[in-house]
């Protein structure tokens, strides 16, 4: 007979990825635990613009998304470095939601369904012995058959269990961070934007109730190079793209000050690290320029519940499980992410950037079939 601290299925972060995924196992009618560090709601560094291929199943997970009124999205703008704009057209489109209230929404969802949600629970450490797991808190420790990692970008478990991304040195693909604003701008309501600067690029599109969410992404090297000054930075290198001097200076600020990652790398991942199943960031982090990274993050959580389920019923082994989860998350999400960090090369630089942006100009075909390479299909 299980204990109170003994469950089926134990996850590791409260994003998306595990707030899904706790929905679809406690529905399936397994005892589950979930682990997140921060207290519902909060907001999250995230670009907040989500892709039409998560709709119907969030719609499922139980979000009234077509009662909420969101903006939808089928336009993309992007930018040069200096401001120079390009028009694209958006195929699959999306919708603009913030974090805020999408994550708090599954959360109360979860709870609802009879997940065992602790709040402000980080964990320090997860073992494996005996074809069970031990999960340790400050407070307590816990058991289960399975855990997923769903903890995002980068972890104290990302540390302690010394993964590669963590020890590789400064360069292209790592060593990022991340603001994030919501301001009240006059953006078009079906246009998502990206605008190019010096080493990163600017995110911006419509969120619910009037708001904008505005993100961008760096290098540490820029923050640095501006005395370790948002404000500095923002002026001195974001406000050469004269798009965005526009929206720094026009814009009605609605946090009192912006919300930062830092340490962001987007090297290649595992997907099962010490036995356990990684979702969203945790199995390779995702750049915005890969389409959606939201939607990929709860579609690895889907695909992962499809061979937990079978493990937990005796279908198949944990190996197999393992071996399977890692060969659909690369078939589904492989030539997705190289697509995405190609990408990151060409943006940020001024010539690299102007010459890729007017070749998809040019090319219509090129361009579609390159958003066409970064969104997947409806799940």
């Amino acid at each position: 007979m299980r204990n109170n601290s003994d469950y089926h299925i134990a996850i590791v972060g409260g994003g998306l990825a595990g707030l899904t995924l706790a929905i679809q196992s406690a529905d399936a009618g397994y005892r589950v635990i979930l682990f997140e560090k921060e207290n519902y709601p909060f907001h999250k560094v995230c670009g907040e613009y989500i892709s039409k291929e998560s709709w119907h199943f969030l719609e499922r997970c139980g979000l009234p998304l077509a009662d909420w009124e969101l903006p939808m999205i089928d336009q993309l703008q992007v930018s040069d470095t200096k401001g120079k704009l390009y028009d694209f057209a958006l195929p699959m489109g999306g919708f603009g939601l913030s974090r805020y209230r999408l994550d708090d929404a599954l959360y109360r969802i979860a709870v609802q369904k009879g997940v065992t949600v602790l709040t402000q629970a980080k964990v320090t450490d997860v073992s494996f012995a005996a074809d069970r797991f031990n999960i340790k808190t400050k407070d307590e420790n816990y058991t289960a058959d399975l855990v997923t990692a769903a903890f995002g970008k980068r972890s104290n478990l990302d540390v302690k269990w010394n993964r590669p991304f963590v020890q590789a040195r400064p360069g292209k693909l790592n060593n990022f961070i991340g603001v994030k604003y919501h301001i009240r701008y006059p953006h078009p309501s079906n246009t998502i934007a990206l605008h190019n600067f010096e080493d990163g690029y600017c995110g911006i599109s419509r969120i619910e109730e009037g708001a904008c969410c505005l993100c961008y992404l760096t290098t540490a090297a820029n923050l640095k190079r501006s005395g370790n000054s948002i404000t500095e930075m923002e002026k001195s290198i974001l406000a050469k793209n004269r798009q965005l001097e526009r929206i720094f200076s026009d814009a009605e600020y609605l946090y009192a000050e912006p919300l930062t990652i830092s340490q962001v790398s987007f090297h290649a991942k595992s997907q099962v690290e010490n036995h356990i199943l990684q979702l969203g960031d945790a199995a390779g982090v995702i750049t915005p320029l890969c389409g959606n990274g939201m939607s990929m993050a709860m579609h690895s959580g889907k695909i992962a519940f499809e061979y937990m389920q079978q493990m937990l019923s005796g279908k198949i082994t944990r190996n197999e499980m393992e071996e399977l989860y890692t060969s659909r998350w690369q078939k589904e999400f492989g030539s997705r992410t190289k697509t995405g960090r190609l990408v990151q090369y060409f943006f940020g630089g001024s010539f690299t950037t102007s010459v890729f942006l007017r070749s998809m100009h040019t090319f219509p075909v090129f361009s579609q079939w390159l958003i066409g390479q970064t969104h997947g299909k409806p799940f």
